[in-house]
């Protein structure tokens, strides 16, 4: 018994070699949110357009996505010291270089280095969590690091909307850097070499998995600006997307050794939860993309404030967490991920209410509520996920998992503002055609022989008629994602659950974690 209290790490501080993991991981969930806040300044400064800002986040979660099949893999080839250590480095140098970005390609390019890096951070943090703690002491770590991974949330739009008022918008990329460089270090001193054995990967696999995916992220990034499929460009895409999503499924039928396994698709649970893990991930990162620009462009916050609006989200998940241990174990994970799928349907219909003039406490109301959902979703999702999965596809199952949710993200994130933009247009041409004389608050007649006061004066007015068209756009998105929520509710039929399948306390928590990622 003694052998296996003994941690597979063993460093000579671990306190320290925990507190370097834990920042590095901080570090790289901060970043999913903290440009959030910053977007509109950065389309300002970059001469990017309300769509192609987004690319700034797409760029990020999709780089991640790519990347993520590719962790077993590396770590088994090169070793978890050298992985964790090159990826704090390459997350580090990229943050320096999009905080000095001066285009929209530029940026993206850096946020593809900067997602790439980062992809690994989050779950070789957790390994170094697990393997440096005995089994008693994994509980207790679990829960340390669940809480670490949730400071992301709920610090960065607050951060990042403070560097944003009160130095500038690059300060949300630059702040990485003495992070950075003491993780680093504290790596460097603290992490001991693990050992490495050769294992062969599916390359070409993850090559026509790569390229159909990004084919269509393209697809969705570009379509409005190109009027879709009337463009070569688009067709292009969509030819290397069809063509690519077919040989990557028809040869991880055949190959021998496929970059998934073939039996994670048969387990009936995991492949439902799949679904859910990719429509989570579109819901929740839609919505924190296009929070802070309603919030500053139709409200007037300033990015500090709309900051602190979007963290509720986060408190509401950190606060929920408390109730997963007792739950996890009693009750029912399809009932709790019913609840937190309305939850989350409950909080978009109420945004759907929301006005051009409102108070704050509806925002923060919906915001708590929506992060109660999120984690009554995320963990009970993970739970179903992996309960009937057998352990030795798990490292795969939760690849592919992250992958899908990141996918999701990056799906969501475009589709919602490629929506945004359409539904802006038809909205105003609509309410603009409404916009008769006795509606126009002045004598249109007598006003034109005051030259220049005639023309701002139907400024004004084309400014309302577009704030009113905006705020319809955004409220069209949010109903749209209450009835993919509220939709997604009757696939739980297709889930087995059997009592006798839940693990407990310990196993919540590493829920949580996972579902973190």
């Amino acid at each position: 018994m003694a052998d296996t209290d003994v941690p597979v790490i063993v460093s000579r501080n671990r306190a320290l070699l925990l507190v370097g993991a834990m920042a590095a991981m901080i570090m790289q969930t901060l970043d999913t949110t903290i440009a959030n806040v910053a977007l509109p300044h950065m389309a300002a400064s970059l001469g990017a357009t309300q769509d192609t800002i987004t690319w700034v986040l797409t760029s990020y979660v999709l780089a991640s996505a790519v990347a993520l099949p590719l962790a077993g893999w590396l770590v088994n080839r090169v070793g978890l010291r050298q992985l964790m250590l090159g990826s704090v480095l390459l997350f580090t140098v990229a943050s320096m270089l999009c905080g000095a970005a001066q285009s929209i390609e530029q940026m993206v390019l850096f946020r593809i280095l900067q997602g790439l890096a980062g992809a690994f951070l989050a779950p070789l943090a957790q390994t170094i969590t697990l393997d440096s703690s005995t089994l008693a002491e994994r509980p207790r770590m679990m829960s340390i690091y669940t809480q670490g991974v949730m400071l992301g949330p709920i610090c960065g739009p607050i951060i990042g909307g403070f560097l944003t008022d009160n130095y500038n918008w690059r300060w949300v990329f630059y702040v990485n850097l003495p992070v950075g460089i003491g993780c680093f270090a504290l790596l460097l001193l603290f992490l001991p070499k693990t050992p490495t054995q050769p294992r062969k990967i599916d390359l070409f696999g993850w090559i026509l998995v790569a390229l159909a995916v990004s084919a269509m992220q393209l697809i969705l990034d570009r379509g409005l600006t190109k009027d879709w499929f009337a463009s070569g460009e688009i067709v292009i895409y969509a030819i290397i997307a069809a063509s690519c999503g077919w040989m990557a499924v028809i040869h991880l039928i055949s190959n021998e050794h496929p970059l998934f396994p073939l039996a994670l698709f048969r387990d009936r649970n995991f492949t439902v939860g799949l679904g859910f893990m990719f429509l989570v991930g579109l819901v929740m990162m839609s919505v924190m993309a296009l929070l802070p620009g309603l919030l500053q462009q139709i409200y007037g916050y300033t990015p500090f404030q709309s900051g602190l609006l979007l963290c509720p989200r986060g408190v509401g998940m950190l606060l929920s967490i408390t109730l997963f241990g007792p739950l996890m174990a009693r009750v029912d994970p399809r009932a709790l991920l019913t609840i937190g799928l309305l939850l989350m349907a409950l909080s978009l219909w109420l945004m759907t209410g929301w006005s051009v003039e409102m108070p704050r406490e509806p925002i923060i109301m919906t915001g708590l509520i929506q992060g109660v959902g999120i984690s009554f979703t995320f963990m009970p999702m993970n739970l179903i996920s992996f309960a009937t999965l057998p352990s030795a596809y798990r490292t795969d199952g939760s690849s592919l998992g992250n992958l899908m949710r990141n996918l999701g993200s990056s799906v969501g994130i475009s589709a919602a503002s490629v929506m945004l933009a359409r539904n802006l247009q038809i909205n105003h041409a609509e309410i603009g055609a409404h916009v008769t004389r006795m509606l126009v608050p002045f004598d249109l007649d007598r006003i034109t022989a005051y030259g220049g006061a005639a023309e701002m004066a139907l400024r004004v007015v084309d400014g309302m008629v577009n704030q009113q068209a905006a705020m319809v756009a955004y409220i069209d998105d949010f109903f749209g994602m209450a009835i993919a929520c509220v939709a997604a509710v009757p696939f739980l039929l297709l889930v087995r659950w059997r009592k006798q399948a839940t693990a407990g306390p310990s196993s919540a928590s590493a829920s949580v974690a996972e579902a973190a990622h």
